[in-house]
């Protein structure tokens, strides 16, 4: 699977995703989604450029015509090995951070190249159940909302639907809510963010057991990254919004129906995530700027060791500058 990573990144990647993150955070509130995400891709890309490595974007902004950085298919890096796919979300919540709402975060997972999972051209949705370590294993994206929550319940060691759901907050998932209630589940929804919301169904303490519904593509492959290195299990299904997408798909060769396993969506353990808050949540605190500089919250994990770090790092107003102009 290309070039082993011997050398740990860790902490490379996080440096990226602080510089993202501290500078989005100085948005946070101002209603610009496209001004706060330009702001954390410009830091990311900077950042990233620097690294020793041999990086191609594989999940990005979008492609060329539409990102003029950080696009599918741009090289980063400085072209010396390991040869890895990126995946970037410089702001995972826009919308979250526009608003001056709690947990914005800027993630990057990186992996050996050639085994990161592209979604098909034009599917840009999956459906996902994503668990922890202790119920890895329970879940089966074939199976009912009921069956699937029944699994987890007795994996957990807990009576039948004694389990909490994490549901993005969306109208499409109107029926999955009422699916999950009759269980006996209890549902926790999140108005955006299901990266971090597959973090917390793996994270211990976070009071949440599973994620359900549909969400991005793209945040399913960095979600998995992380959930590697947890020990935690993801699968997910293509969603389509119409049946043009579900033709297109289909005339491509696609097999609309497959099951993709956490180790579909990233094929080698491998890989890298890194976190870093933009505004407080859950997961992690946001940016914090003082009167010498920030203090940023990130959590780097890696899957071959099954490590994971949180990081509270204080920068001076020297790297600021640096990366914001001030």
């Amino acid at each position: 699977m290309g070039d082993q990573m011997e050398r740990n990144l860790s902490l490379e990647l996080v440096r990226v995703t602080e510089a993202a993150a501290i500078a989005a955070g100085r948005w946070m509130g101002r209603g610009d989604k496209n001004g706060a995400d330009g702001a954390a891709v410009d830091a990311m890309r900077s950042t990233l450029a620097r690294i020793d490595m041999d990086g191609v974007v594989v999940i990005g902004e979008g492609e060329k015509d539409e990102a003029p950085m950080l696009y599918i298919g741009e090289e980063i890096g400085n072209g010396h090995p390991p040869r890895v796919d990126i995946a970037v979300d410089p702001v995972d919540g826009t919308r979250l951070l526009s608003l001056g709402m709690p947990g914005a975060i800027a993630v990057v997972a990186l992996a050996a190249r050639g085994s990161m999972y592209s979604a098909p051209p034009g599917v840009f949705y999956m459906n996902k159940i994503a668990v922890g370590h202790r119920a890895r294993g329970a879940i089966d994206a074939t199976a009912s909302v009921a069956q699937n929550i029944a699994s987890v319940s007795r994996a957990l060691g807990r009576e039948k639907g004694n389990v909490t759901v994490m549901v993005l907050d969306r109208p499409r998932h109107e029926q999955l809510i009422k699916e999950i209630r009759v269980t006996g589940a209890r549902v926790r929804l999140i108005p955006d963010g299901d990266v971090a919301g597959a973090i917390a169904a793996a994270e211990e303490g976070t009071g949440v057991d599973m994620l359900i519904g549909i969400g991005g593509a793209p945040e399913a492959v960095v979600a998995a990254c992380a959930l590697k290195a947890m020990g935690g299990d993801l699968q997910c299904k293509l969603f389509f919004r119409d049946e043009s997408e579900r033709r297109n798909a289909e005339s491509l060769g696609v097999d609309i129906d497959a099951v993709l396993s956490i180790d579909d969506l990233v094929k080698t353990d491998d890989c890298f995530f890194a976190g870093t808050g933009i505004t407080s949540g859950e997961l992690l605190h946001g940016v914090r700027y003082t009167e010498y500089g920030a203090i940023t919250e990130s959590v780097v994990m890696r899957a071959r060791s099954g490590t994971t770090r949180y990081i509270r790092a204080v920068h001076g107003r020297d790297k600021l500058s640096r990366i914001i102009g001030e």
